[in-house]
């Protein structure tokens, strides 16, 4: 069977070309665009004004960024602290030994001159204990003397001792005997309160010297210037008791001896002595024998 045929319609050499002209636009349209594209770089330039003015605004820093604190430089740091402290500690306990040597130095000292001083006082007591111990020894001699003459009345000292008293003295070998006691005590010390035999105060060294011939006396010298006779200075015997200070109220007492001396335990400094009585007149003086 045959094809239909197709009818050939005649064309143009370029009708296969498509057109490369754009489509033509309207007026409204363009001016649209244009405006639009207007107002877009407006805009643009706009926010970047914005933009340079913002920057501008604000002041340039430089921020710094610090070391990181690591294990390292934390070891350190701890290390340097107890160092410090421990330097610390060191100085404090130094001079805390310092002064503990100072104070150690001082008291070392104190105690060398505390112990130079009882040394010196040792010796002193040392040398006074041996002086007296040969006072005491020549006492001691001398009293055995006395006592052998007193049982021999034909012995020179006797007869000496007998001629010390006045003619008017009463009981003279008692009076004797009394002032040989005395005598024989000059040298001992004086402390109040003390009774013999080495060391004697006032009263207690009449009290005892008048002992010795059977009178007993009152202990304190108030009391031994109210005992016995009154009798004035210008007529003493020896052996009279002289008083200082008022009858009743003495604050002192000794015995004369004759020859204007009188003997008694006169005071710390001078022990038992010998004095003269014008150079320290009594105030009164009794008489017991």
């Amino acid at each position: 069977m045959k094809e239909p045929l197709v009818p050939v319609v005649p064309m143009s050499h370029t009708a296969h070309i498509r057109s490369h002209r754009k489509p033509r636009r309207n007026a409204q349209t363009t001016m649209a665009m244009r405006a639009g594209v207007a107002g877009g770089v407006l805009g643009t330039l706009a926010v970047a004004g914005a933009s340079a003015s913002a920057v501008a605004a604000e002041p340039v820093t430089q921020t710094l960024e610090l070391p990181a604190l690591t294990a390292d430089l934390s070891t350190q740091v701890a290390q340097s602290a107890e160092a410090t402290q421990q330097a610390a500690a060191n100085y404090q306990l130094q001079a805390e030994r310092d002064a503990a040597a100072a104070k150690a130095a001082k008291e070392a000292k104190a105690d060398l001159t505390e112990a130079k001083e009882k040394a010196e006082a040792k010796k002193k007591a040392a040398e006074e204990a041996r002086k007296a111990a040969a006072e005491r020894a020549t006492r001691d001699a001398e009293r055995a003397t006395l006592t052998a003459d007193s049982g021999t009345t034909t012995t020179a000292a006797t007869t000496a001792t007998a001629s010390a008293a006045t003619a008017s003295a009463p009981a003279g070998g008692s009076v004797a005997t009394v002032v040989s006691f005395l005598k024989a005590q000059v040298g001992d010390a004086y402390v109040m309160g003390a009774t013999g035999p080495n060391a004697w105060d006032c009263s207690s060294l009449v009290q005892a010297a008048f002992r010795q011939v059977g009178v007993d006396l009152p202990r304190v010298s108030q009391d031994q210037s109210t005992v016995g006779t009154d009798v004035s200075l210008s007529n003493l015997q020896v052996g009279d008791i002289l008083y200082w200070g008022g009858k009743g109220s003495a604050y002192h007492t000794g015995v004369y001896i004759g020859d204007g001396q009188y003997l008694d335990a006169a005071n710390p400094s001078k022990g038992v002595v010998i004095q003269d009585l014008s150079g320290y007149p009594a105030s009164g003086a009794v008489r017991v024998l």
